[in-house]
Formats: structure tokens, C-alpha cells, sequence
């Protein structure tokens, strides 16, 4: 008898003896046990066969990283990862939602328009931060770190005037492009045409 798997499984399947199998004699009535080498063949070939069959094609997250893997247990992990994928804001321990708002702060900080406000904003966010960490009703610990006021106002200052060269330099690429077109092939391109 060969060692392929499939042979093993198929006769394990119509209840024929198999190569090393301690199959008690058949007089008794009572059938053997599988193995754990024909369990593990069992399966590896019910798998081949699906896979073959296309049965795992297009399977909802192909493709995609085991968020999971090299974190400990977090026993608030359901909660974290619902407002996570909902995007939920204010609802949950203060340490998950201070966790998801420290995250987006650069976001928030530069749709706000004035120092003044950046300065009120990072104000509130380190109140906040520092009031979790007193609470008393336990939860999470909270690991995010209150923000340098005038770090942030820096790097915010940075961000911008890269941002408004970037701005300036495709202004000009654009110019420069519209200034090789004709007249009609402006219009067009003007009026939303390629």
C-alpha cells in the first residue's frame, strides 16, 4: 500500500484497513479509532479538495493582515476594535477614545484655522487626558500622553507651509501647462474637458 494521504483517507473512509492502523478485527464489530496521522491526513485533504474547488475564493478579508497577531491579551479588544471600524467617537472607557483621538489629533489640528484655537483644543484634550488618569472606576489604563502645546504649534506651523509650497508648486505646474495649451484646448480643459 502506497503512503499517499488521499489513499489512506479513502480507505479510512470506506472502512478498509489501513497500513498501520491498530484496526481491531472486524469479528469484534467494535471500529478503530481514527489516528491523529489520519485525522491530520483527513483534513489536509478535505482542505486540498475545497481549495481546488474555489470554496475559499473571495473570502471577506483575503488579502488582509491578522490584526491580532503579536498583541497579548487585551481583554477590551471587542470594544477597541468596534469603535475602531465604526469610527465611534465618545463612547467607551476614556482610555480607548483618548487612544483613537490622540491618533487623529494632527487631522483635527489642521482643519482648525487660528493658534488660539489649536491652543484651546490641546488644552482640553490634556485636561481630559490627565482627568482619566485619576479615575477610580476602573477600566483600561490610559497610555496616551498629553501633548506639548507649543511642540504641536511648531510642528502645526511646519505642516502648513509644507502644505501651502505643495499648493504653490502645482499652481505653477498648472499654470505652466495651461500656458502651452491653445485658446480652445483651455476652454475645454477649463470647463472640465480632458
Amino acid at each position: 500500500m502506497s503512503d499517499d494521504p488521499r489513499t489512506k483517507v479513502d480507505r479510512y473512509r470506506l472502512g478498509l484497513p489501513v497500513e498501520g492502523d491498530e484496526t481491531p478485527d472486524p469479528a469484534d464489530g467494535v471500529p478503530a479509532a481514527p489516528t491523529a496521522e489520519q485525522r491530520a491526513a483527513f483534513v489536509e485533504v478535505s482542505i486540498q479538495q475545497a481549495m481546488r474547488r474555489g470554496d475559499f475564493d473571495d473570502l471577506r478579508g483575503r488579502g488582509q493582515p491578522l490584526r491580532e497577531l503579536g498583541r497579548g491579551h487585551d481583554p477590551d479588544w471587542w470594544i477597541r476594535r468596534k469603535i475602531e471600524t465604526e469610527r465611534l467617537t465618545g463612547l467607551g472607557p476614556p482610555a480607548l477614545t483618548l487612544r483613537v483621538e490622540a491618533k487623529e489629533l494632527h487631522e483635527v489640528i489642521d482643519r482648525l484655522g487660528s493658534e488660539h484655537a489649536i491652543r484651546e483644543h490641546l488644552d482640553d484634550f490634556n485636561r481630559r487626558v490627565i482627568e482619566a488618569r485619576r479615575q477610580l472606576l476602573g477600566g483600561p489604563p490610559v497610555v496616551t500622553a498629553t501633548r506639548d502645546i507649543e511642540e504641536e504649534l511648531r510642528l502645526w506651523h511646519q505642516r502648513r507651509s509644507q502644505r501651502d509650497e505643495r499648493l504653490r508648486a502645482e499652481h505653477a505646474a498648472e499654470e505652466a501647462r495651461l500656458s502651452l495649451m491653445t485658446r480652445r484646448e483651455r476652454r475645454r480643459y477649463l470647463r472640465g474637458g480632458s
